[in-house]
């Protein structure tokens, strides 16, 4: 029996990187799309009650030329991994692949990301999923205005973890990996495993002066230097060394030495 792959991410149903994700993991066995209705960057693994909540619409989208049914489900990247998994799934599936992200998910920000949300749901249902980023001028990374980029290497990325993944099984006793692509995009074997940062990669600024009662987001900036990185951690990976970056995961956050 050919695995069951179920592709979500984060940026929404019509990004290019879930498009690129699904082409790089269709021979490798059976998808399942579901992916949520608009870009929902930065929603980690939320589930808001929303007027429109778990609504499904079926999409047709073009992979490798041919025609394919996608779900696009009105929810946050957790939901969409849920509803993937408990409805839209006719078997439980063997792997979750969440991406290809328009940004870097990296060191304490992960928590945040809706990337990652989705693969953290999808272990909750006993579903081990990679969580893939390219590194993304921040400006950008909360666009519908999508950049066109050049995806072949990626791809290449894409298959090579799936694959290993199904085959070998993640390692490390981990559930799911964190995968961090730099630009320029190496080849698939140009990585380390990494550790988690314990830094922020994107701070936020103190807010100037202001009017409280006007709505205001906080300026956000990469805010990490060469000195104050590990040589093992994710960040060092992408920024510095320029690998790919794989972090194993579990979802147990309970302090190793309790």
């Amino acid at each position: 029996m050919k695995p069951l792959i179920l592709v979500s991410n984060d940026d929404g149903i019509h990004s290019p990187g879930l498009k690129a994700a699904a082409e790089a993991v269709m021979e490798l066995g059976e998808l399942v799309i579901a992916a949520p209705a608009c870009q929902q960057t930065s929603m980690g693994r939320a589930f808001p009650r929303t007027d429109e909540l778990g609504k499904i619409e079926r999409v047709k989208l073009m992979l490798n030329g041919k025609e394919v049914t996608g779900y696009k489900v009105y929810g946050l990247p957790a939901y969409a991994a849920a509803h993937g998994i408990l409805e839209l799934s006719r078997r439980k599936p063997d792997i979750c692949i969440s991406g290809v992200n328009y940004g870097e998910n990296l060191g304490t920000n992960l928590t945040c990301s809706g990337t990652v949300g989705a693969v953290l749901e999808a272990d909750t249902h006993g579903v081990p999923g990679i969580a893939l980023s390219v590194t993304a001028d921040i400006g950008i990374q909360r666009s519908t205005e999508y950049p066109v980029r050049e995806w072949d290497r990626v791809k290449k990325i894409v298959r090579y973890w799936t694959e290993k993944s199904l085959c070998e099984g993640m390692g490390y006793g981990a559930s799911m990996l964190n995968i961090n692509i730099p630009e320029p995009v190496p080849e698939p074997e140009s990585y380390c495993y990494t550790r988690q940062s314990r830094q922020g990669y994107f701070t936020f600024s103190k807010p100037l002066i202001k009017d409280m009662f006007r709505p205001y987001e906080i300026p956000t900036a990469i805010g990490c230097t060469e000195e104050s990185l590990g040589k093992d951690d994710d960040i060092y990976a992408v920024c510095i060394k320029k690998i790919v970056s794989v972090t194993p995961m579990a979802h147990d956050l309970t302090v190793k030495n309790f």
